[in-house]
């Protein structure tokens, strides 16, 4: 039987149009995540390593107008986020963007959105663990220990965490997140305050003056704004954890919709905030790449054991990325296998309903990247974070396009779209992806990573496409067993 035929007749099966399909691979999961959890996984999703660490190079590079770049990216990437929230306030679901991809695109969008965000995640935890060794060697009890074996216990540490039960990843994800934020209140009461006494830091006097006398606004000039956005967009990756997260919830409905609008003011405040003090206390220039720009302020007050407490910051930043990444693609994963387009043993769980074989399909990636630590230590981020960023790019692609059909079967009046809605569609969605598929371009600017990652744009590209006609004798079976059961039952 046809795809197309299958979907007709399953439409067809379906008595209250309005009613959302439900997807197999929400089946079997508890709803221990509760309200705070979901906060503050919003929050953690909002603040991570590219604020804590990658800050500093950018700051370097486009000077003080990266807080536009923040600012402009940040906004998109809120519509992302809403995007995705009206979607899970339409049908709640763990499957995520994954299962709205099937739902309003059909098979083949869902198997690109997953693989993308696999790809994205997959290659994040390699980043992930690598920094966790650099950022433990950084003490010297541990500076003996190989790179590799530190990231081996990184990850063999999240992984069980992840794989006991959803409670334990709430849990940690809380408390990493109530770290980093207290962090960044603490930071930005202090860099009011030195602002506002113009307090010296290491013979400058803050203010407007740090930024007119260094070169301005935009030292680097325009391109060099351009060539960080790259860096920027992936420093927001991770917001749509919210909507994975809604599926082992108890109340979706009411808590995405808190969550999500909460995200436009975090990142207004923790990253554009954060940013433009850094500015106005210390020319960009003396900011620096592989070096927290927090560091660097607090080292040229002089504040003693400052860079062992921020050091266990970005540590704590870079455990609860890869906590997230193993919880989102365990998810998204079964979502997948349930319909034919992964691994048969992705969709396996556990007692504690934990989808621990698509979390494993995650780390085992992880263990090469322990690999890759131990052949390439020094080249070892760089490499997996540039392929990272393709993933989550063509992953936000995929959820406007899904939220675009989405609003399409509402105006035919298939489906019916909740209250809390993404403003002024279908223009949002094509500005968003416009603007995605520019960033992603304009990635050619920069020779030394930019343009090496796009070249893998076509390897990528085969490998989806090798693995679709791979995959899709599976997918059609698992479409004819669903026909097979609607048609039973109507």
């Amino acid at each position: 039987m046809s795809k197309e035929a299958v979907n007709t007749a399953v439409d067809a099966s379906r008595t209250d149009a309005s009613q959302a399909p439900a997807d197999a691979g929400d089946a079997g999961y508890s709803k221990d995540l509760k309200a705070r959890h979901v906060n503050m996984i919003a929050i953690g999703g909002a603040i991570g390593t590219g604020l804590f660490l990658g800050a500093g190079g950018r700051l370097h590079s486009a000077g003080p107008a990266l807080a536009v770049a923040y600012a402009i990216c940040g906004v998109f990437a809120y519509f992302v986020v809403r995007a995705l929230g009206e979607m899970v306030v339409y049908r709640p679901s763990s499957g995520s963007f994954v299962s709205y991809a099937r739902e309003f695109l059909g098979e083949k969008g869902a198997y690109v959105a997953g693989w993308m965000y696999f790809l994205n995640w997959s290659m994040t935890g390699i980043a992930d663990i690598t920094a966790i060794a650099l950022y433990t060697q950084y003490w010297s009890a541990f500076t003996t220990i190989p790179q590799w074996v530190l990231a081996l216990i990184a990850l063999a540490v999240v992984l069980g965490v992840n794989l006991i039960s959803v409670k334990y990843f709430g849990e940690m994800e809380f408390w990493f997140a109530i770290i980093k934020v207290a962090t960044l209140v603490a930071f930005l009461f202090v860099g009011v305050f030195l602002v506002a006494t113009q307090h010296p830091i290491d013979g400058h006097t803050p203010g407007l003056n740090i930024i007119t006398q260094h070169g301005g606004f935009m030292p680097g000039g325009m391109m060099s704004v351009v060539i960080v956005m790259q860096g920027v967009v992936f420093a927001y990756a991770a917001l749509e954890l919210v909507g994975v997260a809604a599926g082992e919830t108890a109340e979706p409905q009411k808590l995405v919709p808190r969550a999500v609008n909460s995200i436009m003011w975090r990142v207004g405040l923790f990253y554009v905030g954060s940013v433009v003090l850094l500015s106005l206390l210390l020319p960009s220039s003396v900011y620096k790449a592989g070096e927290s720009p927090f560091v660097t302020l607090f080292s040229k007050l002089g504040v003693g054991g400052i860079g062992d407490i921020m050091n266990l910051v970005v540590l704590t930043a870079a455990m609860s990325s890869l906590n997230s990444g193993l919880y989102s693609t365990g998810r998204i994963l079964r979502s997948m296998a349930m319909s034919g387009s992964a691994p048969k043993f992705t969709a396996r769980m556990n007692r504690s309903q934990v989808p621990y074989g698509g979390i494993l399909l995650t780390a085992g990636v992880g263990v090469l990247g322990v690999g890759l630590n131990y052949l390439l230590p020094a080249q070892a981020f760089e490499i997996v974070i540039e392929v990272s960023s393709i993933g989550i790019i063509g992953t936000w692609v995929m959820i406007m396009v899904a939220h675009l059909a989405f609003v399409r079967r509402a105006k035919q009046g298939l489906v019916q779209r909740p209250s809390f809605r993404l403003p002024w569609s279908p223009f949002t969605e094509i500005v968003t992806i416009v603007f995605l598929m520019l960033v992603l371009g304009l990635m050619w600017n920069d020779p030394e990573v930019g343009r090496k990652t796009l070249m893998l744009l076509p390897v990528i590209a085969v490998l989806l496409v090798a693995g679709w006609f791979a995959a899709r004798r599976g997918i059609n079976r698992k479409a004819t067993e669903e026909l097979t059961k609607l048609t039973d039952g109507v």
